[in-house]
């Protein structure tokens, strides 16, 4: 039977990024000790109160449909936190909730591209990005971002790229780099898409996590409100990856066309997750820095061991659960270093291929288990990067 282009296409006939991932799940499930170094999920469950709040919110009976755009307080509690952080007047009708920030990802597409037009991301990327435009009929087009620019990414290559492109999609605290982007690098942006009348859908949901500089969105920038659909998440802020439950902030007029595709779609967000997600946003932000807490401390970990020693390079690492990790000095690719990593020391990183041609030479390591152990993997990786740079020397 035949199944859509749509559908068999999201991949574009390739990989989806994930094979070493799926590799070592593979060798976990056959009882071999693997450390996993892959994937964001916190190494800390959702904080116990979270979970009372959502037992007793589901106990208290709200466990049947909820308002498919989202509870009003749910809207109006991220509504109030969008305006603090961004001055930007927000409302409950400027904001859309969804089963998470993926799900926001691909409705944010669906809302601004038509079929064939092009979209623009930038390279590194999330695996999921450019299957996500293709899944929705769109075209992915990459823009590079360069380990040299410390993978800022420069206006000047959007600008090359613009041209007929219906929107743009930035990440910042970035997955997979580490990198936050600056006022400057978001100005220039904001002034592309503005030239070429392009939406700016800004993934967002790294905001809680910024270990040096500060977290800016786009939004907030002059002439951008109305031309940007922000995506936000529970998943990172406050460990609450399995309860999927995220946003989409924007325009008035793009949410009330979103809440029509969701009623065809997904149809809302359990109304006790939304209870919970509630009680989670209104404890200030020291439950947020709770959270963020082993990311800070393991980078600074992760920094002492690297200093050490001159073969691994470190990307500033300024946001996010992650490090890139510059291997060049090995000799080997990104895929053939963490392939061989993972045989000889059982320890799985994400190879910078995975996100794109512009972190080839790259691995992604996330900073995702107990300290100790994460410190022994992380010098593991830099002797055995070692070991393989002396013998191609």
């Amino acid at each position: 039977m035949h199944l859509s282009q749509r559908i068999t296409n999201i991949t574009g006939g390739g990989s989806d990024g994930w094979d070493l991932f799926n590799r070592a799940r593979a060798m976990i499930a056959q009882g071999t000790e693997v450390t996993e170094l892959t994937i964001g999920e916190h190494d800390i469950p959702t904080h116990p109160s979270i979970l009372t709040a959502m037992h007793e919110a589901a106990l208290g009976g709200h466990t049947g449909y909820a308002a498919v755009p989202g509870t009003d307080q749910l809207r109006e509690t991220v509504a109030a936190r969008l305006e603090a952080q961004t001055g930007v007047p927000t409302t409950a009708a400027n904001v859309m909730i969804t089963p998470g920030g993926q799900s926001a990802l691909f409705a944010s597409h669906m809302a601004v591209c038509d079929d064939g037009d092009v979209a623009l991301y930038i390279d590194p990327y999330y695996a999921t990005y450019p299957g996500t435009i293709r899944g929705v009929g769109a075209v992915p087009r990459p823009v590079a971002a360069h380990a040299e620019n410390a993978f800022q990414p420069r206006a000047e290559d959007i600008e090359a790229a613009a041209v007929g492109a219906a929107s743009l999609l930035i990440n910042s605290p970035n997955n997979p780099t580490g990198v936050v982007y600056r006022e400057d690098t978001l100005t220039r942006i904001g002034e592309v898409c503005q030239r070429h009348d392009m939406w700016l859908i800004s993934d967002e949901v790294y905001d809680t996590q910024v270990w040096e500089g500060q977290h800016l969105s786009p939004r907030a920038l002059p002439g951008m409100a109305e031309r940007t659909l922000v995506v936000g998440s529970m998943s990172k802020s406050f460990a609450m990856t399995g309860s999927r439950c995220g946003w989409i902030a924007g325009p008035e007029s793009a949410i009330d066309h979103l809440i029509t595709l969701a009623t065809h779609t997904t149809y809302g967000v359990p109304g006790y997750i939304q209870d919970a997600s509630v009680f989670a946003l209104t404890q200030g932000s020291d439950l947020e820095q709770e959270i963020a807490a082993p990311f800070r401390r393991r980078r600074v970990i992760a920094q002492d061991i690297l200093a050490r020693q001159n073969t691994v390079g470190l990307i500033p690492s300024q946001g996010a659960m992650y490090l890139m990790l510059d291997i060049r000095a090995s000799g080997m690719t990104g895929e053939a270093f963490a392939g061989a990593l993972l045989d000889a020391h059982h320890i799985a990183v994400m190879p910078g291929e995975s996100f794109g041609s512009a972190a080839a030479g790259h691995v992604r390591v996330a900073m995702t288990i107990e300290d100790r152990a994460f410190a022994r993997a992380l010098a593991t990786l830099c002797t055995f990067a070692e070991s393989r740079a002396h013998e191609t020397a």
